[in-house]
């Protein structure tokens, strides 16, 4: 079994850029908005820099954990994420990531992990939802606008935006 990755940590010591190299380095089926035109990627890279923030995986649990834990904890909420969707500039992007997926798993796995997985995580979802009731809508993690927070270490960022309660 691998060692859990050092982002993943509460309280890690790594740079926000740090820990997006260990993110890469970690799950190389995952395809590197970097390498990919700016405008096209920004969504890409800014859900990769998230898992970072967030301390999540790549395993199903994490994965559906993330977007709401994003809607609530940052100025990226599910209104601007539906226009997203929508945008057809950006959506292909979003498509990519479940290609990756569907590529390194198959969507069987995909959709099947999704049933098998969503009853298990209901209740830390809706224990979120009001852990992020109660916080103070000042301190939202800028979801698009990350690049300020490369340098900073993530548990800097982590008390910034009071992100403890919400990780393991």
């Amino acid at each position: 079994m691998n060692p859990r990755p050092s982002y993943m940590n509460k309280n890690s010591t790594l740079t926000l850029s740090e820990g997006l190299e260990e993110y890469y380095a970690l799950n190389p089926n995952v395809t590197d908005p970097r390498k990919l035109p700016p405008d096209f990627a920004k969504i890409l890279l800014a859900h990769d820099v998230s898992h970072v923030i967030y301390g999540c995986d790549t395993g199903m649990y994490d994965e559906l954990k993330i977007l709401p834990l994003t809607w609530w904890t940052s100025n990226y909420k599910f209104r601007d994420h539906l226009r997203t969707l929508k945008d057809p500039t950006i959506s292909p992007a979003i498509r990519i990531m479940y290609d990756d997926l569907i590529k390194e798993h198959g969507a069987v796995w995909l959709y099947g992990s999704i049933l098998f997985v969503f009853p298990r995580l209901l209740p830390e979802l809706i224990a979120m939802w009001f852990k992020a009731k109660r916080r103070s809508y000042q301190h939202l993690v800028p979801f698009l606008d990350f690049e300020p927070m490369l340098d900073k270490s993530l548990i800097e960022i982590r008390q910034e935006f009071n992100l403890f309660p919400f990780m393991e």
